[in-house]
């Protein structure tokens, strides 16, 4: 007999908060499933994304809508059929993983079919603010070898060159949230060059982004909000050099090793993203994170308070999630 139970948890975010163009936050909500068997129990945990019209009751309702046939015993490859993509699928196909993992003695790695797993360098994100406050926190993470500059729009020039002047050894990946426009995006995509900026995260709208087709750059362009679940990623190969894979988006693991599969068949690059949860979230997304060319999962380094046990951290190295965590 399996059981389902579902919890809405908060955890405070670090500092001043956390903040794109689209907003600022105190608090990362989440919503962690678990599942019981036969005296084990695998958990996993969503985020809810609002920009994808999700809430945590949406998603909560949605879970539930499974619960019947999740504790008659379905598996992760009819979950697929099951739930759609997003926030909901994910933290139930991340209990599922985990769950498997403990009742069959092997590692979610294993049952991937994938090599022991390995320390890898997370990016560090620094939230969008004026030009003087990015420039002090970049100061402040300037030993961090890879920094992930959260932008907004118009000024975005400034921002980077800031964050650029006070960490001159740092790579520099920058994401806009579809921020850009026709108005600012010359002067943006300047200012990235100028700055030695390795990849830029949607630039423009997801129905607007037809410009990138046009244009010649020497910077890496990646799409994240024109990426879908369920959509040949082919349609992208015009516009876009990379993509960032979330399992909040791709409604977990499991999809997310196919569409990692379909980005190198596409000889696209692959950056492994995460929206702000805790170490529960970034567990699974730590399996995509083996071969991709940019790893954003430094959700945990964010927050004032994480789960226990966590996973390591030493600086921006990430060390494989503990087997009590997940996996």
């Amino acid at each position: 007999m399996r059981t389902l139970a579902i919890d809405t948890q908060r955890f405070k975010i670090a500092g001043e908060g956390f903040a794109i163009s689209r907003g600022r936050r105190t608090h990362a909500e989440v919503l962690k499933v678990t599942l019981t068997e036969n005296g084990k129990t695998g958990q996993g945990e969503c985020v809810p994304y609002a920009r994808y019209g999700e809430s945590m009751d949406s998603v909560a309702e949605q879970i539930k809508s499974a619960q019947t046939a999740l504790e008659g015993g379905l598996t992760r490859q009819n979950l697929q059929d099951h739930l759609p993509a997003g926030a909901a699928r994910n933290a139930v196909d991340s209990a599922l993983w985990d769950l498997e993992a403990k009742l069959s003695g092997k590692t979610a790695a294993e049952l991937a079919g994938l090599a022991p797993l390995k320390p890898v360098t997370t990016a560090f994100t620094l939230s969008v603010n004026t030009p003087e406050k990015m420039a002090q926190a970049a100061a402040e993470a300037a030993h961090r070898p890879l920094l992930k500059v959260k932008l907004c729009g118009d000024g975005d020039d400034e921002r980077i060159a800031a964050v650029r002047a006070n960490a001159p050894r740092s790579r520099l990946i920058v994401d806009a949230n579809e921020a850009w426009n026709s108005g600012n995006f010359d002067r943006n995509m300047d200012a990235c060059e100028r700055a030695g900026v390795a990849l830029i995260e949607q630039p423009l709208p997801a129905d607007n982004d037809g410009l990138l087709a046009e244009m010649e750059r020497n910077v890496t362009i990646c799409a994240d909000e024109s990426l879908h679940p369920g959509e040949d990623m082919a349609v992208l190969r015009d516009r876009y050099d990379a993509v960032n894979i979330k399992l909040d988006k791709s409604g977990g693991l499991t999809e997310a090793l196919k569409m990692l599969q379909r980005a190198r068949d596409l000889e696209f690059q692959v950056m492994i993203g995460c929206m702000l949860g805790t170490s529960l979230a970034m567990a699974p997304a730590f399996l995509i994170a083996q071969s991709a060319d940019f790893v954003d999962l430094d959700g945990p380094l964010l927050l004032a308070e994480d789960r226990t046990p966590p996973i390591r951290f030493e600086g921006s190295t990430m060390f494989p999630p503990p087997p009590a965590l997940w996996g």
